[in-house]
């Protein structure tokens, strides 16, 4: 297993770590918003539920993936926010209302499938929880973890993919996910990764067709937008006719932690080079002028 620690950020901010350049030496950056681990004592306070229980919403240990291309020149955003305090692949207004105790009148909020899950901006439920906390938040510590963590976050994203398409003539962002492993179909293979570009709207088929080989050339079976389409931070910052493609990337956990999806395993090396192979294969599939960015 490879656990070396990660070279020192180039930037670190309550929310996040940044590795590598803000002008980007390739096309692609990295980003991994559901690995942050930073407990702040107050929100273990507030929970009704273990620490072991908040986990569960991490992407275990998915930072560990991306180690060795830190070494390699590419750009890497790494949440340190923990997803129990805040959902960066959330849109902002995406707050369930019986969250919130003083929730202004006319708020503006925005509900999806997700939300109505338990999962929106601020996680409130999940299977075998039924409610994570103890009461509702006040707005104003709302309003405080979107400044403090979301904004930035989505501020450095957009810096990093302008500056990135400014100095190569395109942006190629890949969000990578961890996710708990798929149930087998019936005469299939069990999906081991899964890519995602909103059905063709965050970036360029022939990117997540490319992504899509290099995994399978590996033996593991690949889906493509389900069960997985990606979400808010893709759809924010893809935009495949403005040269901007983004692509969200789940990798089963079984494939790098132990059987009990807690710890790195014996499977780490292998995971972190197909990620590396991913990475290194887009990072020079350079579009090429004139064909049909949103329309292959």
């Amino acid at each position: 297993m490879d656990l070396r620690a990660p070279p020192a950020p180039t930037l670190s901010d309550p929310c996040f770590d940044l590795h590598g350049s803000v002008d980007p030496d390739r096309p692609l950056i990295l980003s991994v918003p559901h690995a942050g681990r930073d407990y702040p004592d107050d929100l273990i306070a507030r929970a009704r539920v273990k620490p072991s229980i908040l986990r569960r919403l991490e992407d275990r240990w998915a930072d560990l993936l991306i180690h060795p291309l830190l070494d390699r020149g590419f750009t890497a955003i790494v949440a340190k926010a923990p997803r129990a305090m805040i959902d960066l692949n959330r849109h902002e207004r995406e707050i369930d209302s019986g969250m919130i105790a003083d929730l202004p009148h006319g708020a503006a909020l925005q509900s999806s499938a997700k939300l109505r899950g338990g999962l929106g901006l601020f996680p409130r439920r999940m299977p075998g929880a039924s409610e994570l906390w103890q009461r509702p938040m006040d707005w104003s510590e709302a309003q405080r973890r979107i400044d403090l963590f979301h904004r930035p976050y989505h501020a450095m994203l957009a810096r990093l993919m302008a500056n990135a398409r400014r100095a190569h003539g395109h942006a190629i962002l890949i969000d990578l996910h961890s996710m708990p492993p798929l149930p087998r179909a019936a005469a299939k293979d069990v999906v081991s990764v899964v890519l995602g570009d909103r059905f063709g709207r965050s970036a360029s088929n022939r990117l997540l067709a490319l992504a899509a080989e290099v995994a399978g050339s590996r033996g593991l079976s690949v889906g493509q937008n389900h069960p997985y389409a990606g979400d808010h931070i893709i759809e924010r910052h893809g935009r495949p006719d403005h040269g901007l493609h983004a692509i969200q990337l789940e990798i089963d956990r079984a494939l790098y932690l132990d059987p009990a999806l807690d710890r790195p395993d014996v499977g780490l090396a292998r995971t972190q080079a197909l990620v590396a192979e991913i990475a290194e294969a887009l990072s020079v599939e350079l579009p090429r002028a004139g064909y049909a960015l949103a329309a292959e």
